[in-house]
């Protein structure tokens, strides 16, 4: 296994482990998410340009598009769980309670 690739998987397994033990905030689980689409995008993007297949250009830029609307709307929930329950601590979201 090349070091970069290595970078790429520990980077992945490192924003995973962060997603898996703290949970204490939405602010650190969407920043977590947000590595961990980066950590896929770069090595998709990489991989694009050295196979040299223009099919597989497309596929970076859509990942990150999805990645752009999910941030969109972990920021959006992020604002309306501040504005109704005060804080963005993820033991206060329970949704048996809504």
């Amino acid at each position: 296994m090349s070091p970069l690739h290595f970078s790429f998987y520990s980077a992945f397994t490192f924003s995973s482990l962060g997603l898996a033990f703290h949970r204490t905030h939405l602010i650190s689980a969407l920043l977590c998410l947000e590595s961990m689409m980066l950590s896929l995008f770069i090595p998709l993007s990489i991989w694009s340009v050295e196979n040299q297949t223009p099919s597989f250009t497309l596929v970076p830029i859509l990942m990150l598009a999805f990645s752009a609307c999910e941030a969109g709307t972990g920021l959006a929930m992020l604002v309306a769980s501040t504005r109704t329950h005060g804080s963005d601590h993820l033991h206060n979201l329970n949704l048996l309670q809504c």
